[in-house]
């Protein structure tokens, strides 16, 4: 079985009630996947295809963070707990595929955010870099 990633989303843009806790939030989870924070402002900050900021019509999302092993999934369920975040399902086996190890839990805004690892597997690619002309 053969998974594509990483080609399909341009970015996603949540809107969330407190950006400071949404900030403190996603800077513990996405550090601990490998994701550094780009540009932040008073208004909005992004990583690489998030970007979040301020707003009344709040987004519910359900987002799912790739992971390279399940030691990463196990870490980034603690450090979403100490963060704010609320379990919505502790590490373990999930059976929507075999080898899917993941952790679920909502950010202070109440999206379902995930950590996954697919099992033992080769990436084609790091990453997407997109150069302008």
């Amino acid at each position: 079985m053969e998974f594509r990633c990483g080609r399909l989303i341009d970015h996603l843009h949540l809107v969330v009630r407190d950006l400071e806790a949404s900030k403190r939030f996603y800077k513990a989870v996405l550090g601990v996947v490998g994701v550094p924070f780009g540009m932040e402002t008073d208004d909005f900050f992004e990583a690489d295809e998030l970007f979040v900021s301020h707003g009344e019509a709040l987004s519910h999302v359900h987002l799912a963070f790739q992971t390279r092993d399940r030691a990463m999934v196990d870490a980034f369920h603690k450090a979403a707990l100490a963060a704010g975040g609320r379990d919505n399902g502790a590490p373990g086996e999930r059976q929507y595929h075999p080898g899917y190890y993941a952790a679920f839990v909502l950010d202070p805004d109440g999206n379902n955010i995930e950590a996954v690892f697919h099992g033992a597997s080769t990436r084609s690619a790091d990453a997407v870099v997109v150069t302008p002309a």
